[in-house]
């Protein structure tokens, strides 16, 4: 997959989710399917959090010792600790784009030699930067797979 390819993937990704989130009603944002199940909110949270965490690894790969070491994040505790489900869904929609238009600009910087920077994902575990920004986008879809599926 090329870099244009994966940035009009990520940038038709971004059209549907926004899209996802305003034809859902602030019922249907915060219902839970159950008690351990995210809503559409925290979701949309959920994906903050990766694009926050993304946009730091997509940038300390420029400099950091290769291969670079991917860090881990609490996925859960840090929806519950940002409150997803209560945050104003402008705020949050707005800062999901923010950040992914900024993760589309730091792609578009990459050329074959920096696609090509080591990772570690776990210990004996490598790969490259380009695997890490495809498996973004992935995650991306997939999650935006299941808002739409809590959509029907």
């Amino acid at each position: 997959m090329q870099i244009s390819e994966i940035t009009q993937k990520l940038s038709h990704l971004l059209e549907k989710g926004a899209k996802l989130i305003h034809d859902s009603s602030e019922n249907e944002l915060k219902s839970k399917p159950s008690p351990n199940k995210w809503s559409k909110k925290e979701i949309l949270g959920h994906l903050i959090d990766s694009g926050i965490n993304n946009l730091q690894r997509f940038t300390e790969i420029q400099f950091e010792t290769k291969p670079y070491k991917i860090r881990k994040y609490n996925q859960n505790e840090l929806v519950n600790a940002n409150h997803y489900n209560g945050a104003n869904t402008d705020e949050i929609i707005s800062f999901w784009l923010a950040i992914n238009e900024r993760i589309k600009k730091v792609i578009e910087l990459q050329d074959e030699y920096t696609l090509a920077y080591q990772i570690e994902i776990n210990e004996g575990e490598k790969s490259d930067f380009k695997f890490l920004i495809v498996d973004y986008v992935n995650h991306m879809q997939h999650h935006l797979d299941q808002i739409e599926k809590l959509h029907n």
